[in-house]
This record gives structure tokens, C-alpha cells and sequence, in this order.
């Protein structure tokens, strides 16, 4: 594809949002609490709704496979959310939230020919994803299944969120189809994102306090990620050292550089389902988004700010 990483970004920045609505509609908020989950603040479900593809994982695999989270923060929902419901029962419950929740945002053009087929294009983007994992993260192995969902009964068969993702059945219904692709091809992207932050020696810290350098987010909204403040400093610190960060806090030009190189390699690594679907294939998902995409966004259910960078990378 002519400009690949600008539109393998594209692409990326239209889909996320459709992803990201299972972790901030009410309807969501409403199946996890049916599921017994606590429901005054995100986390809970989040953790729930994002890791029951790997099975009944311990807290080591989500903090290896979320990447960016702290381990004290992983500790406090994992593995003991599993104890309030099983993986199996929080897909279900996952696909009934969404259901709910592009109903209440589309009505009924849910069931119309324009929601078919970006379903079946990004069906067919994700598919070409497969169950590998980009980068340096390691080949899926053949998941093991438990239930009628496709969970993996061992956390560590799936080397990440976007085979373990893969791994599971399609939905029917074309909505539901379409987001489960925005699902697969989000998390192949985040997979290949931590290969890349891998090779450019940043740890999961050090990767958000380089992002905030950049401007991608304040350091704020990173703080949602559970650092502590000792840590947060230790890790600029680590990245004044290697002449990454200024005194204020700020990027230098070669940290910069490192986190423009991050991300141009983070779209090497997702491009592969963009040129099997192809550039018409792609240019016309692109065109069925964008309604969906504009509705999401004015919606007010999404943070103005976000830890991914979405319209500043």
C-alpha cells in the first residue's frame, strides 16, 4: 500500500473506538455487575472483559500480556476477578454488553447492509492476523478449549491478546462480528506495539513516561496505570540517563526519535491483515467507519484523553 503506516494508523485510530466502547458504556457496566463484579470504578471489569480470552490467567500473564499496567495494580483484580465469574461466562457476558451497547448507539442500522459488510471486510482483515505474534512475543501454540467459547485452558498456550483473541468463535450477528474484528486487529496491534518497545529498550514504564514526553497524553492520565510515584521517577531518571528525556520532563530529540521509530514499527507490525484485505478493500472499510467512528466520539462515553495517543500519533 502506497503511505502503508499512515494507513495502517488510519485504520487503527477509526477501529479503536468501536473496541474500546465494551470498557465505558453503561450496558457494559450493567453485565458486569449482573456478573457480581464491582461496578464504582472501571477496573474490575476491564480487567475481566480484556483477559477472559487467555482463560483463568494468573496475574503474571496479564501483567506480560496489558504490558503497561503495574503488577500491584494487576494483583488487586487478578486472578481473584476469575473467582467471581469464569472466563467462558464473562465472554458471554461481553458480547451481550456490546450488543447492548451499539444498539443503544446505532438502533437499528445495526441490522442494515452497510454494518454487514465493514463486518465482513474487517472479518476478513482480522483473519489474516492469525493466531502468530508479532515480533519478538513468540508464536501462538494450538489453544486448548474449554466450554463452547474457546478458552484457553492454559494462560501461557496464547503468547498474547491478539491469538488469544483470534482463537475464539465468531459471532453471528454483523455487529457483533465487526467488533470482535476491531477486537482481534486492535489486540495483533497492541502485540506488536510491545515487540517494539522491546527493541527499543523501553520497560513498561519507561514506555509511558516516554509517551507523555512526547505529548501523547499528560502525565496524568498515565497514572491511571498504577505506577507509584517513586517508580514513575525512577524510570525518567533511567531515561535522563540515555539522554531520552530533558531535565523538565520533556523528550530530547533522540527520545523523540526512539518513540517515532516505536510507533513507525508498531504499524510495520500490524500492516499485514491491511495488505491482504487490500487497498480497495481497506479504502472502502474506511468509508463505512467513518459514520460509526464520528457517533462513538460524539457520544461522550470515551475519555478526551487516553493512554494510547489516539489522534496525537
Amino acid at each position: 500500500m502506497t503511505g502503508e503506516p499512515t494507513r495502517v494508523r488510519q485504520m487503527w485510530h477509526l477501529l479503536e473506538p468501536l473496541h474500546a466502547v465494551l470498557y465505558y458504556a453503561p450496558e457494559a457496566f450493567e453485565e458486569a455487575a449482573a456478573l457480581g463484579y464491582d461496578t464504582t470504578e472501571r477496573w474490575a471489569s476491564y480487567f475481566a472483559w480484556r483477559a477472559a480470552p487467555l482463560g483463568a490467567a494468573d496475574a503474571r500473564e496479564v501483567v506480560r500480556t496489558f504490558h503497561s499496567f503495574a503488577p500491584a495494580m494487576v494483583g488487586g483484580y487478578v486472578p481473584d476477578g476469575w473467582a467471581t465469574a469464569a472466563p467462558d461466562v464473562v465472554l458471554a457476558a461481553r458480547l451481550r454488553a456490546v450488543d447492548r451497547a451499539y444498539r443503544a448507539l446505532f438502533g437499528d442500522r445495526v441490522e442494515g447492509a452497510e454494518f454487514a459488510e465493514a463486518a465482513a471486510l474487517a472479518r476478513r482483515a482480522a483473519e489474516a492476523a492469525g493466531s502468530g505474534v508479532p515480533g519478538g512475543l513468540g508464536v501462538a501454540k494450538a489453544p486448548g478449549a474449554t466450554g463452547g467459547l474457546g478458552v484457553a485452558k492454559d494462560p501461557g498456550a496464547l503468547s498474547g491478546l491478539g491469538p488469544a483473541n483470534s482463537a475464539l468463535p465468531w459471532p453471528d450477528a454483523p455487529h457483533l462480528a465487526l467488533w470482535h474484528a476491531a477486537t482481534v486487529l486492535r489486540e495483533h496491534r497492541g502485540d506488536g506495539h510491545i515487540a517494539a518497545l522491546a527493541e527499543a529498550g523501553l520497560d513498561p514504564v519507561e514506555a509511558l513516561v516516554s509517551f507523555a514526553a512526547v505529548g501523547a497524553a499528560s502525565p496524568e492520565v498515565f497514572a491511571s496505570r498504577g505506577w507509584s510515584a517513586a517508580e514513575w521517577g525512577a524510570a525518567r531518571q533511567r531515561l535522563r540517563e540515555r539522554g531520552l528525556l530533558a531535565a523538565d520532563g520533556t523528550a530530547t530529540d533522540a527520545g523523540r526519535e526512539l518513540r517515532a521509530k516505536v510507533e513507525l514499527r508498531t504499524d510495520e507490525e500490524a500492516a499485514a491483515p491491511w495488505r491482504a484485505l487490500g487497498e480497495p478493500g481497506r479504502e472502502r472499510l474506511a468509508q463505512l467507519l467513518g459514520e460509526p467512528w464520528l457517533e462513538v466520539i460524539g457520544s461522550g462515553l470515551l475519555p478526551s484523553e487516553n493512554t494510547l495517543g489516539i489522534g496525537k500519533v
